[in-house]
């Protein structure tokens, strides 16, 4: 029997720095523009036709699937994951790294249409980078992939962001995960909360733990997600269970339908690169809320501690507590929820 299962994506990530890399303000700011040509007023800017030297590449392999699976492992917990790759070599190093860290990997599947999921990740000298991303392999799993019969034995499934194919599909799993008696939790996509709001309610009314952003609770809920209390009331009637926002650098906030948690991020982090850590977050939250019998406190105190520790250094996999690993605990406060 699995400990848990993680459903989602699986890619090569291509890390590139360079000062060369010129980070320009949108020229239409102030111009009378209504649209802007960069989304976040900010552009990386490249000379056409000319070569640049780039001063570190690094590969690392990412995708929420595995990046969760990761922790889970080195958590201590028998781990598979289920997901898609292409015929390729980036493909067989991820299931060699998977291999490697004792994560099962009998339920990936191989797509000859579409290759490994890749993301080149794009750095100058700040801590801001952008991403280019392939969605290849992982995009065409479907529920025919899905070995329903060998995946019943298990505790838990997490399901990280889906898209494409097992988007519109991802209620089947809540639905097989509930009538299996197994816990289910889900860090959605934003293709995912697209969907209609009534089927949402069912999908959800099933799920242990959701674990949204504060984009992605705004986006759910269409409430600014400055209306913190506004949106949890939100979300407690779509999702009755456990529900966990995280703010980026300003900590998070978690819901259990009576008491409302909250807890900062230590102010002295050292931030090397953000890649993967909502999934370092998520998977450290989840494998002590599991541990401890679901001990919220400790939960948000190890999810904390594992995305800060995954923050000091390049890749979604790289510094990743043990389950043995010492931490500092951040102070959790507990008030009766709304």
């Amino acid at each position: 029997m699995y400990d848990i299962i993680t459903f989602g994506s699986a890619a090569q990530d291509i890390h590139l720095k360079s000062k060369a890399f010129k980070i320009i303000k949108d020229p239409s700011a102030g111009s009378g523009q209504d649209e802007k040509i960069f989304a976040t007023g900010q552009g990386i800017c490249l000379a056409l036709g000319s070569k640049i030297d780039i001063e570190d590449i690094i590969f690392t392999s990412g995708g929420g699937g595995t990046n969760t699976a990761a922790t889970f492992a080195k958590q201590g917990f028998k781990t598979a994951f289920c997901g898609a790759i292409g015929v390729d070599s980036a493909g067989l190093e991820i299931v060699r790294e998977l291999k490697q860290m004792r994560i099962d990997a009998r339920f990936i599947v191989k797509k000859k249409e579409k290759h490994t999921n890749h993301s080149i990740i794009i750095s100058s000298t700040g801590k801001d980078r952008t991403i280019l991303a392939y969605r290849g392999a992982s995009d065409m799993l479907n529920k025919k992939d899905i070995p329903w019969k060998k995946i019943k034995n298990t505790k838990w499934f997490y399901l990280a962001p889906l898209t494409d194919l097992l988007c519109d599909e991802f209620g089947e799993i809540v639905n097989f995960a509930y009538e299996n008696k197994i816990k289910v939790a889900i860090n959605p996509s934003i293709q995912q909360l697209s969907l209609p709001e009534e089927k949402l309610k069912n999908i959800f009314s099933k799920v242990d733990i959701l674990f949204l952003n504060q984009e992605e609770a705004s986006f759910l809920t269409k409430i600014p997600f400055q209306e913190e209390q506004n949106i949890f009331k939100k979300i407690s009637e779509i999702c009755p269970n456990i529900a966990v926002m995280t703010k980026g650098g300003d900590g998070v906030l978690v819901s259990d339908g009576k008491y409302l948690y909250s807890a900062p991020t230590n102010a002295g982090r050292k931030i090397v690169d953000t890649t993967g850590a909502g999934d370092s977050f998520a998977s450290g939250f989840l494998s002590d809320y599991i541990r401890y019998n679901g001990d919220i406190e400790k939960a948000i105190q190890l999810g904390i501690a594992n995305s800060e520790a995954n923050l000091s250094e390049v890749g979604a996999k790289t510094g990743l507590l043990n389950k043995d690993s010492e931490f500092e605990r951040v102070q959790v406060l507990k008030e009766n929820n709304l």
